[in-house]
Formats: C-alpha cells, structure tokens, sequence
C-alpha cells in the first residue's frame, strides 16, 4: 500500500491507539495431579518475571522508555504485570504506520508517549472433563503516532497459542495545522494485514471491522491438531482408540467454543 501524506500537526498527536491481544492455550490434564501440575507449568512459564520480560521487550520494539513497573503473583494462580512508558525525543525516519507486519525487537524502533502496557494471565481448569485452559490478556495502549501493532507479532510468538483474539480502535481526534480534526491518522483495513507470513499460514482468520468506528477485530484459531501437543504427562500411543477419540472431540469443542464464543451441544462431534 502507497504510504499516505504525513498529516502536519498544530500541536501534538492525541489519538489513543490500543490493542487488545487475548490468547489461550488448551491442555488435556486428567488428574488433580496433572492438572496441578499444568497449572504450576504455566504460572511458572508466564510468572510475573517472565511477563515483565515480555513487556520490556514490547517497550523495546516501540523504542519506548519504561517510567514505572508494577507486577504481582498471585495465589493459588495468575499474574499480572503493568507498565507505564513514555516517548523519546524526536522520531526516527523511517518509522510508518503501514500496513506491514512489525519486525521483532532488533530491527524497529518507533516511539509513545503517555502510553502503558499491561498484561494478566488466568489459568483454569473444567471441573469433570480434564480440559485446562491457560488465558493471557494484553493491553498496549498509546498516544501519538505509532500504532501498538507494530508490536503485534512479537507478542503472537511470545506465547503458546491455540486461540488469538486481537482488538484494535483509535479513538479521540487530533488537529491539522488548518483546524481540521483527523480521526485516524494511517490506513488500516485489517489486522490480518499486520501479520507475518507464517501467523497468517498457521491460523485460520475471521475479522469483524466497524471501519467508520475505527474498530477492527481478528479472531484466529490454530489450524493443525496433533493431539500429543495437547496432553500432559501421557502419549496418545498409550491410550485406547475410544479414549483418544473422545479426548479429541473434547479438546476440539473447548478450541471451538473460545473461537466462536458460544456453548456446543456435548455429544456431538464439533469436527
């Protein structure tokens, strides 16, 4: 896409650009041990350290400075981690808000300004059927001219991801040196199109935009499905043919229902 004309600013940019980023991560875990054991995987994984590291990366791809960080585990479960960051002086040629999936942390650099990063993670577990699901909700928020999902591609291969949720919107105005109010300030018709090749090859996509709302919305699920990624302390070798059939449609139906945000009927087989 043609890079549109810089918009000339009278004063400074006060659109608030922020990108919701949810993922999930289905596990088939049995036992009270083995869900036990999940769960202390995952709060070991995405323990407040490890997030912050995550988020002083996504700082690091946005050329950010990182004025303050509060983080916290929790128990039995779950962290979160918040970040607050402000712009450098001066911004970098070069630096656009096209339509291009964002590099990671060695090779972009762009800046924010009045801006915060925060993440909360939410594991769980069904009470009878032996499905876990681990939930990670990301915020980065900016003000000025830099789009957050510059930092889009990065965050997707942070985490071991089944189901991604990914909301955008711009909102406020900011003014032309002629007085005239500016909604938006780049193109954008998708988030699809700020995905790296290989996301897009991985997943299966669905958007749901409100363009002169500037919303855009990307829901995307994992298309490949080999139940040994799934299970936890066992191999579908060792169990029976019936038992590897039902955990799958289990395992299937939980993937669907976060997908399309609606209950399945049990019984049947979401495939």
């Amino acid at each position: 896409m043609p890079h549109a004309k810089k918009i000339k600013l009278h004063g400074f940019n006060n659109l608030t650009k922020t990108l919701s980023f949810n993922i999930y991560d289905v596990c088939y875990a049995v036992t009270r041990d083995d869900v036990a054991s999940y769960i202390a995987y995952i709060d070991e994984a995405y323990n407040a350290a490890r997030l912050t590291q995550i988020l002083t990366d996504v700082a690091e791809i946005i050329g950010a400075n990182i004025l303050n960080v509060a983080r916290q585990d929790y128990e039995p479960q779950g962290a979160s981690v918040t970040m607050l960051i402000s712009e450098e002086s001066g911004l970098p040629s070069g630096i656009e808000n096209t339509e291009a999936p964002g590099p990671l942390p060695e090779s972009v650099v762009a800046h924010l300004d009045k801006s915060h990063i925060t993440v909360h993670t939410y594991p769980e577990s069904h009470p009878e059927i032996g499905i876990s699901t681990f939930r990670a909700d990301i915020d980065v928020s900016t003000c000025g001219r830099i789009s957050p999902l510059k930092a889009l591609n990065y965050l997707i291969h942070s985490f071991e991801s089944d189901i991604v949720t990914m909301d955008y919107r711009v909102r406020g105005f900011t003014r032309d040196t002629r007085g005239k109010k500016h909604f938006i300030d780049h193109r954008i018709n998708s988030i699809q199109n700020f995905l790296a090749d290989d996301t897009q090859q991985r997943f299966t996509a669905i958007d749901v935009n409100v363009y002169q709302e500037n919303l855009f919305h990307t829901k995307m699920m994992l298309k490949a499905f080999d139940l040994d990624d799934y299970l936890f302390n066992v191999s579908s070798a060792d169990l029976p043919a019936r038992e590897v059939r039902r955990i799958t449609r289990e395992l299937r139906r939980e993937m669907l229902e976060i997908f399309y945000g609606r209950n399945m009927q049990r019984g049947l087989d979401p495939a």
